[in-house]
């Protein structure tokens, strides 16, 4: 039987796909029967994101201060998160969807490596302005996704995301129809193929 790692790979993501991240996991772990009594509390989990968060806005006005600052909030906001994987690896009793459900993604027990498969664009979706909402079919043994888009030129990259089901892409023109596309990383070629494209308008 194969034995489940949480993986810490949040740690190397980019300030906001971690501030995302982080906000995957209170969700995940909020009201869920399976982790009754996490190591950092909810609110402790919140605090830290929501401070990181105001890092990341105070540190755009510039400073080296302010950088530093919101070095120390992420710092801070990643050792919690590890203490909390620990936690969800040490009570998800092995069960790989009891593991995904706390918003923790996990290590792949695969020993050799296979070509990824090409995740699909299930949906693109209007929530906030100068944004677009995307949601993927996810592939087994990725470890995250890449993202593309172009409106009229060719290809911009859009980020790299840790999840499928909820990926915002930012930073667009509204009345703009961009077109997206998204391919995993991970599995022996270190990528998949690009999906079939999709059109949505930003607003």
């Amino acid at each position: 039987m194969a034995t489940y790692h949480v993986s810490l790979g949040f740690a190397q993501l980019p300030d906001s796909d971690l501030d995302e991240f982080a906000g995957a996991v209170i969700a995940g772990l909020t009201g869920n029967a399976a982790f009754p009594t996490p190591a950092v509390s909810i609110a402790d989990l919140t605090a830290a994101q929501t401070a990181f968060e105001d890092a990341m806005t105070a540190m755009a006005q510039g400073g080296t201060q302010a950088t530093a600052d919101k070095n120390n909030k992420r710092d801070a906001l990643v050792a919690l998160l590890r203490t909390e994987a620990k936690y969800v690896e040490l009570n998800g009793k092995n069960d790989l969807p009891t593991l995904l459900s706390s918003g923790f993604q996990v290590n792949s027990t695969n020993t050799a490596q296979s070509p990824l498969a090409t995740p699909s664009i299930v949906q693109i979706t209007n929530e906030v302005s100068t944004q677009l909402v995307v949601r993927l079919n996810g592939v087994d043994n990725a470890r995250s996704y890449e993202m593309q888009v172009k409106n009229g030129g060719g290809w911009q990259p859009a980020g790299v995301f840790t999840q499928s089901r909820r990926i915002i892409l930012t930073g667009l023109t509204p009345g703009q129809t961009y077109t997206v596309q998204a391919r995993a990383v991970g599995g022996s070629t270190g990528y998949s193929d690009w999906s079939d494209p999709l059109s949505h308008m930003a607003m």
